[in-house]
């Protein structure tokens, strides 16, 4: 299977700056897409932003121009660059990734276990 391990969480003040990553492991052939949700409290799920492995990134409209994703293949490795921070982004940010894995072979995704961003007014 496929582990999901986060970091880079925490309590920032407003204006301040982030670096979340999320590192993949298992038996993994090919990872496609990679990225980021958060969840508010007492809020849905949202996507923040994706990537392909090719590089291409969609990012969601309220973070654009704060928020930059990227990912490092050789590392299996997904960041989230979170920049000028505001309270709205208070929530717990999970990574994402769709892989295809030796036992299952064919694309699955998985999720990790959250990190928290308090963000401060």
């Amino acid at each position: 299977q496929v582990q999901l391990v986060e970091s880079g969480g925490g309590l920032v003040q407003a204006g301040g700056s982030l670096r979340l990553s999320c590192a993949a492991s298992g038996s993994i052939l090919s990872i496609s897409n990679m990225g980021w949700y958060r969840q508010a409290p007492e809020k849905q799920r949202d996507q923040v932003a994706i990537i392909s492995r090719d590089g291409n990134a969609n990012v969601e409209d309220s973070v654009k121009g704060r928020f930059t994703i990227s990912r490092d293949n050789a590392k299996n490795t997904v960041y989230l660059q979170m920049n000028a921070l505001k309270p709205e982004d208070t929530a717990v940010y999970s990574c994402y990734v769709r892989a295809l894995t030796s036992a299952l072979r064919k694309y699955t995704d998985y999720w990790g276990q959250g990190t928290q961003v308090t963000v401060s007014s």
